[in-house]
């Protein structure tokens, strides 16, 4: 993103074009609420002083992190399997948040990982995963990552048959399953139908084991993950028949997260318009994360089961179904919490409202970077009384489009610099996804909470990557 400097006055008088715009009602430039769900661990957080104690050892914005939410989580999605009669296998998508209390939090529960590079699988690795429960996952692997991740006898997904040739001339065994490329799709990833071929022809070798295929899906469709689960049932049937394994379909991630409540969502996709926004910013609400999602999680896991019958048809030829969720196993389990350091106030269409600046940017909250708005909205602590004041948030970078909420959310009263700014929800891809240094302003530390012994407050620690739980 560029910066622009500003430019030198101009010497020359030039005639000021003004738009005379009526005022309004204050309630027409404030968006409308999107309060996130809250669960009982948070209101314990806003309702106690541990906040403020963080906040005061910090220095700086940091993030929150609650394991146990996550190991409820994967229990969650273990009981759909249980509840189908189903072997099932759970890899958390790493990517969606680098916390080794997360990789914890999957070490307790029996959870496997889901890694792209070295990095990753080191660092699961180190954190406790044993190695046949790590999934590897990308395209074009580099020769590095297949030689660790046939060294810790993790499953390999192949993209490519050039990929699985370089593997098959490592001096070792390795376990595969063959990424698909889904029908109708235009995705850079997967192999097609004549590539799949080629591909189960070339596992016929003593030190590949197929053990199945695996496809990813983008958007929350759980009937289209079913059919195409089911087309891949009868693709592991002839690799039987050719002498592979072929046990394992993984139908990879993509299970929603319900963020904030039906009535809200819909009345923002039906009202959201550029009066509710700093600058006149045009909502590309087609773009925006589906904040509200009906079945989210576990129950979609569910859902895409119950379609065309498929747990039966899974147990009917013996065959294993992986899941890969980040965002899911991840809902409720973190929050991201700011010092206010700012405030302004400014008039648009002749109504006042606040913009805030906070000790951090909007690096801290991916979904800005993405053309987007994060939607659920910050809780402005502690909770005092006072007038409802349209607000936006700003970061503390020099640059004009480091917001964190472009839009006006009708905070509960006027914020001051005393105040904390607590964005819900984070865990999932919002803390890491973009996070740099820039302006060498410190990247937010992680802060792990434990309810505390009488289950009233929590204790806590920073993040680090010893983490057990």
């Amino acid at each position: 993103m560029e910066h622009h400097a500003e430019a030198a006055p101009s010497t020359i008088d030039t005639p000021v074009r003004t738009i005379d715009i009526p005022a309004r009602d204050i309630g027409e430039i404030t968006a409308a609420p999107m309060p996130a769900h809250r669960l009982e661990w948070e209101n314990r957080l806003l309702d106690g002083d541990a906040l403020q104690k963080i906040a005061t050892e910090v220095d700086g914005p940091f993030h929150v992190m609650y394991p146990a939410r996550i190991i409820e989580n994967i229990q969650a999605f273990r009981t759909v399997f249980n509840n189908s009669g189903l072997t099932g296998s759970i890899y958390y998508g790493k990517k969606a948040n680098k916390s080794p209390c997360v990789i914890a939090a999957c070490l307790a529960a029996g959870a496997g990982v889901d890694v792209a590079s070295v990095g990753e699988l080191k660092s699961a690795r180190a954190g406790g995963i044993a190695g046949a429960d790590l999934m590897v996952t990308g395209p074009a692997k580099s020769d590095q990552l297949l030689v660790l991740a046939a060294r810790e006898n993790a499953v390999i997904a192949i993209d490519t048959a050039a990929e699985l040739r370089r593997l098959a001339t490592i001096d070792r065994s390795a376990r595969i399953v063959l990424r698909v490329l889904p029908d109708g799709s235009s995705s850079r990833f997967g192999m097609t139908e004549t590539e799949l071929d080629d591909a189960v022809r070339l596992a016929a070798r003593e030190s590949i084991r197929l053990e199945g295929f695996s496809f990813h899906l983008g958007g929350y469709n759980a009937a289209a993950r079913a059919d195409q689960a089911a087309k891949l049932i009868e693709k592991c049937v002839a690799a039987r028949d050719l002498g592979h394994p072929a046990a394992t379909i993984s139908i990879g991630g993509g299970f929603g997260v319900d963020y904030v409540p039906e009535d809200a969502w819909k009345t923002f996709c039906a009202q959201a318009n550029p009066m509710w926004f700093h600058g006149c910013r045009e909502p590309k609400v087609d773009s925006y994360y589906p904040y509200h999602f009906p079945v989210p999680g576990p129950g979609m896991l569910a859902a895409v089961l119950r379609h065309g019958n498929l747990t039966e048809k899974l147990r009917a030829a013996k065959i294993r179904l992986a899941v890969e969720p980040g965002r899911a196993l991840l809902d409720g389990a973190g929050s991201t919490v700011f010092r206010i350091q700012g405030v302004k106030t400014r008039i648009a269409h002749g109504q006042p409202y606040d913009i805030l600046t906070v000790n951090g940017s909007s690096l801290s909250l991916s979904e800005q970077w993405f053309d987007s708005e994060y939607l659920p909205d910050p809780v402005l602590w502690p909770k005092r009384p006072g007038d409802v004041t349209p607000t936006c948030v700003g970061g503390s970078t020099c640059l004009e489009e480091d917001m964190l909420s472009w839009r006006r959310i009708p905070f509960p009263r006027p914020a001051t610099t005393e105040d904390l700014l607590i964005y819900p929800n984070t865990a999932g891809y919002q803390m890491d996804s973009n996070e740099s240094p820039f302006h060498e302003l410190p990247i937010p530390p992680k802060v792990v909470l434990r309810s505390s012994p009488d289950g009233r407050q929590f204790d806590w620690n920073l993040d680090t990557d010893d983490f057990a739980i």
